[in-house]
């Protein structure tokens, strides 16, 4: 497929959704303005405006940052297996929020909950290179961020043992599940900016992964040294995660599943990919939401179990692809 055909498919696709996403509420009704009555078009527009639009944004936003950091970890780290969480950072955005929840700043403040998990992601950043050192190679960045990701684990999980009540435990336990709903353009504002931060800062990496593909001595040679480029990814990546994380709770797979979905379509040049996989994640997450308000009765779906469940079984198909290439 050619890449303006494949823009314009995802392009369509993306703007189809967003018209799905603003309309579409619990159990497939469409939100109705024109032909309502002066109170009913009033509450239509409330819940257009202060409901579906910040969802919308939202999924958009995190979709867009977790498809594009995918696809520069996987051009970083030469690894087709890598994803957001692979560093580190999205376990300490959640061990953020969590606190944040076990000290009551959650409740007590609108914006406590996000704040505290860019806290936890920056600080889990800056363990990343502690622990990694200057000139880490890619075996001890991943190495460094399976600790970092094991760390922030194990103190999430000693704050669930710990809560003070079952009911705090239930709230945290569903927040890491991973959810749009509820959130208000507060939110927005205080994501975009970090999370647009981020994207830019990887899109300026673009020739750099192209390079780097061919070796760091040959990325070296073309004035791209390897030391700058990881750490202005690591950086690009912790802030468009970490963000993502902090308002929308545990979301998995999108960062492996799009890129692996895209590859293909625009070659295996990283810095190719990374544009496309940022529309690709925004129209995955978009869709997945959707998703969870088609049914009428019971809980909302989680945002987070569904991309688990479409995400994990491709998992598993990838393990043994690469299984079958390897024997």
């Amino acid at each position: 497929m050619r890449r303006s055909t494949l823009w314009l498919v995802l392009l369509a696709v993306a703007a189809a959704l967003v018209g799905l996403s603003l309309f579409v509420g619990r159990g497939g009704e469409w939100l109705a303005l024109g032909d309502s009555g002066g109170a009913q078009r009033h509450v239509a527009e409330i819940v257009l405006l202060q409901i579906r639009l910040p969802r919308t944004l939202l999924a958009i936003l995190v979709g867009a940052s977790l498809g594009m950091a995918g696809a520069a970890l996987q051009g970083l780290l030469r690894n087709p297996l890598a994803d957001p969480g692979v560093i580190g950072v999205s376990a300490g955005a959640a061990f953020g929020a969590v606190l944040a929840f076990y000290f009551g700043l959650a409740q007590s403040h609108s914006l406590g909950l996000p704040l505290a998990g860019m806290l936890g992601a920056a600080l889990a950043l800056g363990l990343l290179f502690l622990l990694a050192g200057r000139g880490a190679s890619t075996l001890g960045l991943v190495l460094a961020g399976v600790a970092v990701s094991a760390f922030a684990g194990a103190l999430t999980s000693l704050a669930l043992n710990l809560a003070p009540s079952p009911y705090a435990a239930l709230e945290i336990v569903f927040w890491m599940m991973g959810s749009l709903v509820d959130r208000s353009m507060d939110h927005v504002w205080l994501a975009a900016v970090p999370i647009l931060l981020g994207l830019t800062l990887l899109l300026t990496q673009r020739r750099a992964l192209d390079a780097m593909t061919l070796g760091e001595d040959v990325a070296a040679s073309l004035g791209f040294r390897a030391g700058p480029v990881r750490a202005v990814i690591l950086i690009g990546c912790a802030a468009a995660i970490g963000a993502s994380v902090s308002v929308a709770g545990g979301i998995g797979f999108v960062g492996l599943v799009v890129p692996h979905l895209l590859r293909p379509l625009v070659g295996h040049e990283p810095g190719r990919l990374l544009p496309v996989s940022a529309v690709g994640g925004a129209v995955m997450l978009l869709a997945a939401d959707i998703f969870t308000r088609l049914g009428d009765t019971g809980p909302e779906l989680r945002l987070g179990v569904v991309t688990a469940l479409l995400g994990a079984p491709f998992f598993l198909l990838l393990l043994m692809r690469l299984r079958r290439e390897v024997t």
